[in-house]
C-alpha cells in the first residue's frame, strides 16, 4: 500500500509537471497608448477606454482632474477647491487593470521616433535630472491650453488668473496635510464639497482650501478699513476689475458682486459703499456667443447691480496700481484698482507651438486634425479638447472625386437618382451641405441642385460636372469651428475612446462613409459635435440659460436649471 501511494503519488507529480511543461499561447503585445493631459479630453478618453486592451500611461503636471465650470465659483468663495477636483490615480484605479501615471510634463514631441520627452517638476534622480523619453504606438494629446494675454505688458505680473490659481490652490492645500498612515486612500467627493479619508471617520475642513483670489479680495477690503487711508485710496483698493466679457468673466463678475454684497458688506459695512467692480470687453458687447436676448439681458442686469460694464475698450498695458485702456471715441485711459482678473481667452502651450512647427502647421493657431481628430500628418497621434480643432473637409477640395464615384455609368452626367445614391455618405463626409439646406430652407439635395438647372424638373434633372459644382459652390459656407469648451473636449474623449475599443473590429468590419479618395470606406463615422446648450450664471440667483431649438430661459427657473445639470 505504501509502494501504491507512492506511486500514485509520484504519477500524480509527473502528471502536474507535464501540464506545466506544456506551453501557453503567448498573447500579442498590446499597442502602447500615452494620454498627455487630466483634464476634460483626457479625462474623458481614460473613463471610457477599454483598458485591457492597450497599455495605457498617463502624463500630466497635473495629478487630479477638475471641474473647471464651477471655477468662478471657487474664486469667489461659493465653492471650495477640494468640491471640484478629483485624483486622477482614482480615477485609474476604478478601471482595473495596470495603467501607469508619471506626475511630469510633455515638452518636446518626436513624431519621427514616436517618442515624447518629459520632465518631472517635484523630483530628479541623483545627478539632477528629472528629464526621461516615453514610447508610444498611440499618442493622444490633450493638454489643453494656457491664458492668453496678447502679449500685454504687465498682466503676467499684476493679474490672477482662474485655472491657474485652482492649481496652485490644491496643490498648497494638498501638500499641508499631515501623512500618518501610508495606506489611507483619499475620496474626493466632487459634488458635495468634501473630502473624505476611507481610514478616518472625519471630513477634513477648514480655510485652507480658501482660493488665491478671496484672499485677495479680503486683503483689498482690510488694506481700504486702514485708519489712515484717504477715501481715494480707499477707492482705489475695493476696485475689482474683470478683464474678459465672456461666459468665464461674467460669471466672475457676478459671482464676485454676490459675495461682495452678501457676506463681505456685514463684516466691512464701513465701506461697502465704496466698492466698484468693472468689467471690461473688447467686443460691442458682452457674452457675444450667446443670443442677443441673453446678452441685453446681462448688461441691463449689471447695470442695476452697479456693475460697470465697459465694452469697446482694449487693455494695453497693466501696472501695479492702474489698468490702460484704449477706446477709439475717448483715447487712452488709465484706472486705478486693487485686483483685477484676467479672463480673455485661451493660447496655445509652448511645446504644442514647436510640435506644429515640426508637422508644417506652424502659421496655425492650434494644432489641426481631421474629422477622426487624428493630427493631420502625424502618424498615431491624435488631438482633442482646446489644443486642436478640427479642420472639416470642404466640398469643392473633393468637388470632381464625388462627381466621379456617383457617375457610375460613366455618362459624364448625375441624374438626382444617382446623386440621392451616395447622398447619405455625403451627409456623413461632409456636414455642412445638410446645414446648407437647412439654413436656406430646402427640401431636399434636389431643390439645391435646381439652382444650377433653373426650373427644370427634378425628376429628370441631370448635371454636368460644372453646374455640379456650381450647385454646391457655396455649401462650404456653412463649415463651423468648435468652441473651447469643457463640452466639446467631453464629447471628443468619449469619442476618441469608442474608436479605440472598436480598432481591430473596424479593420474587417468598417462603419464609416464611403472613402472619395480611394476604395472601401473609413473604419469610422467622423466625430460630429452635439451642443446640448449653454449656461451663463448672472448672479442673484439668476442664470441665462441657451439651450438647443432656439430655446433660451432667463431667470430663477434656470438656475435651478444650472444646479440640476451639475448634481447629475
Amino acid at each position: 500500500m505504501i509502494r501504491n501511494c507512492s506511486s500514485g503519488g509520484l504519477v500524480a507529480y509527473a502528471d502536474s509537471r507535464s501540464d506545466d511543461s506544456v506551453e501557453k499561447p503567448q498573447l500579442p503585445p498590446r499597442k502602447k497608448v500615452v494620454v498627455l493631459g487630466t483634464g476634460w479630453g483626457g479625462t474623458t478618453f481614460l473613463r471610457n477606454l477599454d483598458s485591457r486592451l492597450y497599455d495605457v500611461q498617463v502624463i500630466s503636471p497635473r495629478n487630479y482632474f477638475a471641474f473647471t465650470p464651477l471655477l468662478p465659483s471657487v474664486t469667489s468663495g461659493t465653492v471650495e477647491p477640494r468640491s471640484i477636483v478629483e485624483p486622477i490615480r482614482r480615477v485609474l484605479a476604478k478601471k482595473g487593470g495596470e495603467i501607469k501615471f508619471w506626475e511630469a510634463e510633455c515638452f518636446k514631441i518626436d513624431p519621427a521616433n514616436k517618442k515624447i520627452h518629459c520632465r518631472s517638476s517635484i523630483g530628479t534622480n541623483l545627478d539632477g535630472n528629472g528629464e526621461f523619453l516615453v514610447d508610444y504606438d498611440y499618442l493622444v494629446v490633450a493638454v489643453g491650453a494656457r491664458v492668453n494675454t496678447f502679449n500685454t505688458p504687465g498682466v503676467v505680473e499684476n493679474c490672477h488668473f482662474l485655472k491657474v490659481i485652482l492649481h496652485y490652490e490644491f496643490m498648497t492645500w494638498f501638500s499641508k496635510i499631515i501623512i500618518t498612515n501610508f495606506c489611507f486612500i483619499f475620496i474626493v467627493s466632487t459634488l458635495q464639497g468634501v473630502l473624505v479619508c476611507s481610514y478616518c471617520p472625519y471630513t477634513i475642513t477648514g480655510s485652507r482650501g480658501c482660493s488665491k483670489i478671496r484672499r485677495s479680495v479680503m486683503d483689498c477690503f482690510e488694506r481700504a478699513s486702514l485708519p489712515y487711508l484717504n477715501e481715494e485710496e480707499r477707492k482705489k483698493n475695493l476696485h475689482f476689475v474683470v478683464v474678459g466679457g465672456g461666459p468665464t468673466g461674467v460669471e466672475f463678475a457676478a459671482s464676485l458682486h454676490d459675495f461682495v454684497t452678501e457676506d463681505l458688506s456685514k463684516l466691512y459695512p464701513s465701506v461697502q459703499h465704496l466698492v466698484k467692480i468693472s468689467l471690461i470687453e473688447a467686443a460691442d458687447h458682452i457674452l457675444t456667443m450667446f443670443d442677443k436676448r441673453i446678452t441685453n439681458f446681462a448688461e441691463d442686469k449689471f447695470g442695476r447691480d452697479g456693475i460697470d460694464v465697459k465694452t469697446g475698450y482694449k487693455v494695453v498695458k497693466v501696472s501695479k496700481d492702474a489698468i490702460t485702456m484704449q477706446n477709439p471715441a475717448v483715447g487712452d485711459i488709465s484706472v486705478p484698482y486693487g485686483m483685477a482678473v484676467w479672463s480673455t481667452g485661451i493660447g496655445t502651450r509652448p511645446f504644442i507651438v514647436e510640435f506644429m512647427k515640426q508637422i508644417g502647421q506652424g502659421n496655425r493657431r492650434v494644432l489641426a486634425t481631421d474629422e477622426w481628430l487624428r493630427v493631420r500628418e502625424c502618424d498615431g497621434v491624435y488631438a482633442v479638447g482646446d489644443c486642436a480643432t478640427i479642420n472639416q473637409r470642404k466640398v469643392m477640395e473633393d468637388i470632381s472625386e464625388i462627381f466621379r464615384v456617383a457617375d457610375k455609368d460613366k455618362s459624364g452626367t448625375l441624374t438626382v437618382k444617382e446623386i440621392q445614391d451616395i447622398l447619405e455618405d455625403i451627409f456623413v463626409r461632409y456636414p455642412q451641405v445638410q446645414l446648407y439646406l437647412k439654413s436656406k430652407q430646402m427640401n431636399g439635395i434636389a431643390d439645391l441642385l435646381r439652382t444650377a438647372k433653373g426650373d427644370a424638373e427634378k425628376e429628370s434633372m441631370e448635371l454636368n460636372i460644372e453646374e455640379f459644382k456650381k450647385a454646391l459652390s457655396l455649401v462650404d459656407s456653412q463649415v463651423k469651428f468648435l468652441p473651447a469648451t469643457a463640452q466639446v473636449a467631453s464629447q471628443q474623449g468619449q469619442y476618441l475612446a469608442r474608436c479605440f475599443n472598436k480598432m481591430k473590429d473596424a479593420e474587417e468590419n468598417p462603419e464609416g462613409p464611403i472613402r472619395i479618395r480611394g476604395e472601401g470606406r473609413h473604419r469610422f463615422l467622423p466625430f460630429r459635435y452635439r451642443h446640448l446648450g449653454q449656461f451663463a450664471p448672472l448672479g442673484g440667483e439668476q442664470t441665462a440659460a441657451q439651450l438647443p431649438g432656439d430655446w433660451i430661459s432667463i431667470g430663477h427657473s434656470s438656475q435651478w436649471l444650472w444646479y440640476s445639470v451639475y448634481a447629475t
